[in-house]
């Protein structure tokens, strides 16, 4: 199901902070799969998407808010196999359609809007029930594509090489992306998972729940022991999808210094954490470190869009 995207390169960051540490720094270009469909999400709804096919819906209903990169993913990721596609969006209904609603309509895909109250029901089955009444059979993907097909994908991420590097440096927001990577590495090898939610220690209890449930699963798992991971809290920047002067001016030099585009709300955050660390000596001389670049690029015209109307 993926001939159209394209492997991702691994490319060497040349950074004088890692020199100095004497670390070497690679980033997994996630985010030059596919246009529209890259980064983790694609791995979170790979399997989602074959299930959906392979028991005949036609139609994928999902969850998000209004800037969500698993919602415009989804929607370009439908039109891309033939799938109708209906995004429950969290809030009020605003026009006009900021950037990742207009891209998702133009994908065609329906919008659907629900007040906080309820959207919190959105992992519920009397809400799903309500939605499938609504619409028909329809194929519900969780919002984020966390579920377990979600860990199925995110084995994928890393391929072979990953056994060169003794890191592995991931965002989290849902925290799914690093269940599949844990999953997939060896025992000896780290995950460092770089919450951008704010006080987002309380995804390790959901990390934990994840891999309980894969195994108890009977999916696929690899032979290879689980990676041991841990959870550095202090780069959230404020909180979901907040940007601090500190991170934007990190985001405009690091960009234009490596020539690696960075997204406000994950890898900016991810990336930040990382060079912080390597200056406060976490890491130790010889270590090798790959940061995995989780998409997410279009996000940064809604940031934008919000920055402009407060500073105008």
């Amino acid at each position: 199901m993926s001939p159209i995207f394209l492997p991702a390169p691994t490319q060497e960051i040349n950074s004088k902070i890692a020199r100095c540490a004497g670390v070497d720094l690679y980033v997994l270009r996630l985010d030059l799969m596919h246009p529209w469909v890259n980064g983790n999400k694609w791995f979170k709804l790979k399997y989602n998407l074959l299930e959906a096919q392979q028991n005949n819906f036609t139609t994928l209903l999902t969850f998000g808010g209004a800037y969500s990169n698993h919602i415009y993913a989804t929607a370009a990721a439908g039109n891309l196999f033939g799938f109708r596609t209906i995004g429950v969006i969290r809030g009020e209904e605003s026009l006009p359609l900021n950037p990742t609603l207009r891209f998702a309509v133009q994908q065609g895909m329906q919008l659907v809007y629900l007040d906080r109250k309820m959207y919190r029901q959105r992992n519920t089955t009397d809400l799903h029930e309500y939605l499938q009444q609504r619409f028909g059979e329809v194929f519900i993907i969780p919002e984020g594509g966390s579920n377990l097909n979600g860990v199925r994908g995110c084995m994928e991420i890393v391929g072979g090489e990953a056994i060169a590097f003794d890191y592995i440096c991931v965002a989290c927001g849902t925290s799914t992306t690093l269940a599949g990577i844990a999953l997939s590495l060896r025992k000896q090898q780290r995950i460092l998972g770089f919450p951008v939610l704010k006080d987002g220690a309380f995804l390790a209890e959901e990390i934990n729940s994840l891999l309980k449930n894969y195994h108890a699963s009977g999916l696929p798992l690899p032979p290879n022991s689980l990676a041991s991971w841990e959870l550095m809290c202090d780069y959230h920047g404020g909180g979901y999808a907040k940007v601090n002067d500190e991170l934007l001016l990190f985001k405009q030099q690091f960009s234009q210094e490596h020539d690696i585009p960075l997204d406000y709300v994950y890898t900016a955050k991810m990336f930040y954490g990382v060079m912080d660390l390597l200056h406060k000596g976490f890491f130790h001389k010889g270590d090798r470190l790959l940061l995995i670049h989780t998409g997410g690029l279009q996000g940064n015209l809604g940031i934008e869009e919000r920055l402009k109307k407060v500073l105008s």
